[in-house]
């Protein structure tokens, strides 16, 4: 399985989003100019995220973006689930429909696949995420940058 554009660029913009948290709410077009990334393309990634829940917007002159949650509460599992859809390496996991499923061998090899890969995205949180890049950029805590 590979995780998309969508979703690598909707990691990094929750991880600038969880950088900035307690600082309130932060603009797409900074977020966008800090990661090279199309504030267009970061949109389309928003909007999603802002329907989930995990997300808030602001309109206005001090408008922008926020985390609904504090980072701890929110894990790169839900984030990738929003704008992926499900981390089943094959559909069959997820809904069983094959005539073979009962004698299948492949199927247990695909189940505990994504067994393995819920359990690591789903206890790894933004402010995980936001610890780890600290240590990695101490000069750069502050900024948003990211090129994960």
């Amino acid at each position: 399985m590979k995780i998309s554009t969508r979703g690598r660029y909707g990691i990094r913009l929750m991880l600038a989003l969880a950088l900035n948290y307690e600082k309130g709410t932060i603009p797409l077009k900074a977020i966008a100019k800090d990661q090279g990334i199309s504030e267009k393309y970061l949109e389309q990634i928003i909007n999603p995220l802002t329907k989930s829940g995990l997300v808030k917007s602001f309109r206005g002159a001090q408008g922008g973006y926020t985390l609904t949650n504090p980072p701890e509460q929110t894990t790169v599992g839900e984030v990738l689930r929003v704008l992926e859809g499900s981390l089943s390496p094959v559909d069959c996991v997820d809904h069983p429909n094959c005539a073979n499923a009962d004698t299948c061998v492949s199927l247990s090899i695909w189940k505990k696949m994504k067994d393995a890969l819920d359990e690591v995205v789903d206890n790894i949180t933004l402010a995980d995420m936001a610890r780890e890049y600290a240590e990695k950029n101490p000069q750069a805590a502050e900024s948003l940058r990211c090129n994960g």
